[in-house]
């Protein structure tokens, strides 16, 4: 796919060390926008929006043309070249087209490359008849054997032996194949759901396709196109799949470990609380601990894996250094058993996190490790003031909390990376303030940006406001949609693309559970922490959960295939499954989209298993008439037999 170069600001919020991927999602440029204000062209429009239960027509129009789409930005600072698309010329037209061409490597010709060996080349060609030359070398051994394997006289043996056999023996062998088909049938299924994928099939491709001869692409060259092909996809699915901090993440102490007192599981993962150290480590520590004994003290802190070890260590930082931020900061998140004394512990981090800051500022210019020092400090500033205002949110200090990330917002623009305009627009819809709300996004919903779920929601929610209270899906039906009630159906099935998990936690189909401290765009995770929050905003507003669950599946008959081609967004990342098993808890039923239907060796060990138990039962009740259907085949070879010796004689 051609790209168009354009000026995108995305940053990203998490150290190389912490991703697994990319969740950058760009939006269509305004060639390819859907215009929100404009009328619909014919009164039966509406049809094309609603979901199965008011609409019988099919969706009017195909979706945008992929085409027209913004590249996928690169998230990391350093990219490989090519990884962010071909990026022609704005201004130049036909002469960059021309310089690329005449920069770029002449096209490969199809066929054997003349750089491979004979061997190479044999291997090759019977790379894709091996199976059949096995089959036919076997059957002519088998043929030429014949004689000294005494072929006819066992085959008439085995004859002899099934004729004896009894009723109870096809009992027995019946009912052990349905006993060994059932159990390979129950752990397909046990595998599928928990892996998403089938183990024999995993098997087959990955051990058995190599034994088979499938090796194609083991001799592919590295400038091929198979080879190029390889590496785009293997830097698609790396884009797709980076965790980011939850912006609305809880603390361990006060309501994480809460939960786990009173049900005794474990909401965090071992993977995300791994994240998590890793974030500490990169926000929390710099080159320079080394000059004060506090921080180095510290650096091992967060390194810890024992979470009363890390506040034994925070205890021995501030008998170190009274002064030292980022202990606080350890206690009130994991020792604090309740928001009060989080919030106690941060006002004190706080007192010592701008004392280290005017310092840190007076002497950043001196060298680069006192900028790097800089850095850090902000960092601490920053996150501590972040918390107060979360601690203020909860608090029921609502216009406190705002206050707090409006001042944090202007006073350190350049840290968008950290979302704090998330956490703003949760609060401003705690206050009912729709007007700042819509400025808000206003200023972060822009086409440049990567978008969240809390965005497009939030988005959602403010154009279904105007019209929910008077929705009705039986007037709807009768007289078609107004021009603002298909903005706000346009502005869900946006919403639903981006994330089509969010509904069935909205509209309370599955249960919630405490959001992750990591998250993935466009994934379950991210729909879980966003629902957790955002649930009561969408209640409180009268209709806007009746017009969300009438038209929420529509989205679906714009996107048939999700995977290969989105409507207003890039396709669905095929790698989200994976990483929200690693990042929710193991009692948690992740959701999947798009649905995945049961492999071929599911279906096959059911029938199996079914037909197996079937005979055997039949065996068991009627054995003198199964018994005459097993002997049937040998009793005609029999009289077959007997009428060829009767015409010989």
């Amino acid at each position: 796919m051609e790209a168009k170069t354009f000026q995108q600001s995305e940053v990203t919020s998490q150290s190389s060390s912490s991703r697994i991927g990319a969740a950058s999602l760009p939006f269509p440029p305004s060639e390819g926008k859907v215009d929100w204000d404009a009328p619909p062209p014919s009164k039966w429009l509406w049809s094309a929006f609603l979901g199965p239960e008011l609409s019988q027509r099919p969706p009017s129009g195909p979706p945008l043309s992929q085409d027209s789409r913004l590249p996928v930005s690169c998230p990391s600072p350093l990219p490989a070249p090519g990884a962010c698309g071909s990026g022609k010329m704005a201004d130049g037209g036909g002469l960059g087209e021309a310089a690329s061409a005449a920069a770029a490597p002449p096209a490969p010709t199809p066929g054997p490359s003349p750089s491979l060996g004979w061997r190479e080349r044999l291997r090759a060609g019977l790379a894709g008849t091996g199976p059949s030359l096995w089959f036919v070398a076997g059957l002519g051994l088998l043929y030429a054997l014949r004689v000294p394997l005494r072929l006819c006289e066992n085959l008439a043996a085995v004859t002899v032996f099934l004729n004896s056999l009894t009723p109870k023996f096809y009992v027995a062998l019946t009912g052990t194949s349905s006993l060994i088909s059932g159990l390979i049938f129950i752990f397909e299924w046990w595998y599928f759901h928990k892996h998403g994928t089938s183990f024999i099939e995993q098997v087959s491709v990955s051990h058995l396709r190599p034994l088979m001869g499938a090796t194609e692409s083991s001799i592919s060259e590295p400038g091929s196109p198979s080879s190029n092909r390889e590496s785009e996809t293997s830097r698609q699915n790396l884009s797709e799949c980076k965790v980011w901090r939850n912006p609305l993440n809880l603390f361990r102490g006060a309501e994480y470990r809460r939960y786990t007192w009173v049900t005794g599981k474990e909401p965090l993962t071992y993977y995300d609380m791994n994240l998590s150290a890793q974030d500490h480590q990169t926000f929390f520590t710099c080159d320079t601990d080394f000059l004060r004994p506090s921080d180095t003290v510290m650096q091992k802190a967060w390194r810890e894996r024992n979470p009363p070890a890390r506040i034994k260590a925070a205890y021995q930082a501030l008998e170190l250094n009274n002064d030292c931020a980022t202990a606080y900061v350890l206690l009130a998140e994991e020792e604090a058993t309740t928001i009060v004394d989080a919030e106690r512990l941060f006002k004190q981090a706080l007192k010592a996190g701008e004392t280290i800051y005017r310092r840190s500022q007076q002497c950043q210019h001196q060298s680069p490790q006192h900028e790097a020092q800089l850095r850090r400090d902000t960092n601490v500033l920053v996150y501590i003031k972040r918390r107060l205002a979360m601690c203020a949110r909860k608090l029921g200090r609502i216009r406190e909390a705002v206050k707090i990330m409006r001042d944090l917002m202007k006073e350190f623009p350049p840290l968008t990376m950290l979302n704090i305009h998330e956490n703003l627009l949760e609060s401003l819809l705690e206050l009912q303030a729709y007007a700042d709300v819509q400025a808000v996004l206003a200023k972060y919903d822009d086409i440049s940006l990567p978008k969240s779920a809390a965005i497009c929601y939030t988005a959602a929610l403010l154009k279904t406001r105007t019209v929910s209270d008077k929705f009705s899906p039986e007037t709807a039906s009768r007289r078609g949609l107004s021009t603002a009630e298909i903005n706000a159906v346009e502005a869900i099935h946006r919403a639903v693309e981006f994330n089509p998990h969010v509904p069935k936690y909205l509209l309370e189909m599955k249960s919630l559970i405490l959001p992750p401290e990591h998250i993935l765009k466009r994934g379950d995770s991210e729909a879980i922490a966003y629902a957790f929050f955002h649930l009561q905003h969408w209640k409180r507003i009268e209709g806007a959960l009746n017009l969300l669950q009438c038209t929420w599946e529509g989205t679906f008959r714009m996107i048939p295939y999700p995977l290969e081609k989105g409507h207003l967004f890039y396709p669905y990342p095929s790698c989200t499954e994976t990483a929200d098993r690693e990042l929710l808890p193991t009692f948690h039923h992740v959701s999947v989209y798009p649905k995945k239907e049961l492999p071929f060796f599911i279906h096959f060990t059911a029938g199996l298993c079914s037909s197996t138990a079937m005979i055997a039962l039949l065996t068991h009740q009627f054995p003198e008439i199964m018994g005459v259907f097993a002997k049937a085949p040998s009793s005609r070879k029999e009289i077959i037999s007997a009428s060829d010796a009767a015409q010989q004689n």
